[in-house]
């Protein structure tokens, strides 16, 4: 279709991906183009999570307040999965954290047999109790001493089982495995409850998850952290030691190499391949991003498009009528929360492997909730573009906010005295000057735009 041919939406939405482009290309030539390509990579990262929230709620009219919770489930795959196991740890107390599993395995199939055999009464109550007493008090006493004994080696470098030593790119799929799995069992305890009972007990599930991973070290360390993961990318140092890559770098900083010999050329080409490795590194991770980004949106679109979206935006448009219609809506809604959910955790594995680090006291609701919500109401909920436009300008506006807050209110207070207390206190509230940013953001688009940057597209079948 040519451009003259496109719907109103159409070119808006052309126009914000060149908007957008043109931002970063600003940065590039304004900053640096390292700086330039760190932001496209936490852009991308960002519009995944926000296609994520975009298919629980643009889709269903889902509101979940535990995307924190999905995006830490990600990046702790990345430590299962990349990490090469530590044997003194699983000889100490692998034997009984495997049974604890195991005794735990058993204990659920014990309830659901009594569920199923046994009629509702007392009787069923009073077994119930005693099985999930006894199975507990069991279960405790080989989880326990494993974990005990596992976090007591080398506790300074180690303390945790490790993982399985496999390539990091294979926890993306893992990572959004672990969240759809995790997601499963909360919608099919949440999703019957109303739309703010869902947002709390999500909210709540959010914070356990994260609080379960802080303080079992055994798992990953905790907020210990666990640093030097596996990279899907060659390090900057093995770069800058190949011989063709030097030999690339020559030929691009020929004019700048010419004329100059001995020593001082060599020092130019070091620092030439020095700064050119980190750009290779940065833009083999944006190649990486991109095409799962492009992947996920192409089956996102497939599915808003098909059938069963169009089931899915009746069901969300009006819940009595569909289900007049007799269509099951609280499977389709348990459908959509897995896979928003699983879409959040490959995101959240991305940005472990970005990283380069597991640090699960960094995962705040602020950062990983309330932005991207931000994220899919400014770009337009319902509409898949809107979704990663509105990744790519609120994560843009969170990174530039404190660097150009900083810079206005210099100008603001260049006339008075360096040792002013008026100055110094604008100068250190630059920090807060993200906050504020994205709920001054988050009002004037709910004032002037409510359905987002780039709405959704009206349809047919509405």
């Amino acid at each position: 279709m040519s451009i003259g041919n496109l719907t109103p939406l159409g070119m808006r939405t052309l126009g914000a991906y060149i908007g957008m482009a043109l931002l970063l290309i600003l940065i590039g030539f304004l900053q640096s183009w390292s700086v330039a390509l760190v932001l496209v990579n936490l852009c991308l990262i960002s519009a995944i999570m926000a296609l994520g929230v975009n298919i629980q709620w643009g889709y269903a009219g889902l509101f979940s307040a535990g995307t924190v919770g999905f995006a830490a489930l990600g990046g702790l795959a990345g430590v299962l999965i990349s990490e090469a196991p530590i044997p003194e740890a699983w000889s100490a107390g692998g034997f009984n954290v495997l049974m604890s599993a195991a005794v735990l395995a058993v204990l659920i199939a014990a309830i659901f047999v009594i569920l199923a055999v046994m009629a509702p009464g007392r009787a069923r109550k009073i077994v119930l109790t005693l099985t999930v007493l006894v199975g507990y008090f069991v279960v405790r006493q080989f989880f326990d001493a494993g974990t005990d004994a596992i976090e007591s080696v080398d506790p300074a470098l180690t303390g945790f089982l490790g993982g399985l030593n496999l390539p990091i790119i294979l926890s993306w799929p893992v990572g959004g495995l672990l969240a759809a799995l995790v997601a499963w069992g909360i919608g099919k305890i949440a999703l019957g409850l109303r739309a703010d009972y869902l947002a709390i007990a999500t909210l709540g599930i959010g914070e356990i998850v994260i609080a379960v991973i802080k303080n079992e070290e055994w798992l990953a360390r905790g907020v210990k952290n666990v640093s030097g993961l596996d990279r899907p990318v060659p390090k900057e140092i093995a770069l800058q030691e190949a011989d063709w890559f030097v030999g690339w770098v020559e030929w691009i900083h020929s004019s700048a190499l010419q004329g100059v010999s001995g020593d001082a050329r060599l020092d130019m080409l070091r620092g030439f391949a020095q700064y050119d490795a980190g750009i290779a590194v940065k833009l083999c991770y944006a190649v990486l991003f991109t095409a799962v980004l492009v992947c996920l949106f192409v089956l996102a679109q497939k599915a808003l498009n098909s059938p069963w979206g169009r089931m899915m935006r009746a069901i969300r448009d009006n819940e009595v009528a569909a289900e007049a219609m007799g269509k099951d809506v609280t499977k389709r809604h348990l459908q959509t929360f897995i896979l928003g959910s699983a879409v959040i955790g490959i995101a959240g594995a991305m940005l472990t492997t970005l990283d380069g680090q597991f640090t699960p006291g960094t995962y705040n609701p602020l950062r990983y909730t309330f932005l991207i919500w931000v994220m899919v109401i400014v770009g337009g909920s319902g509409n898949n573009h809107g979704s990663v436009i509105g990744g790519f300008l609120i994560w843009f506006a969170w990174v530039q906010a404190e660097p150009a807050g900083a810079f206005v209110l210099d100008l603001l207070t260049a006339g008075l005295a360096e040792d002013n207390p008026v100055r110094e206190h604008l100068l250190g509230a630059a920090a807060h000057m993200r906050p504020l940013l994205m709920g001054l953001v988050l009002l004037l688009a709910m004032r002037f735009s409510p359905k987002g940057i780039l709405p959704e597209p009206v349809r047919a079948d509405r």
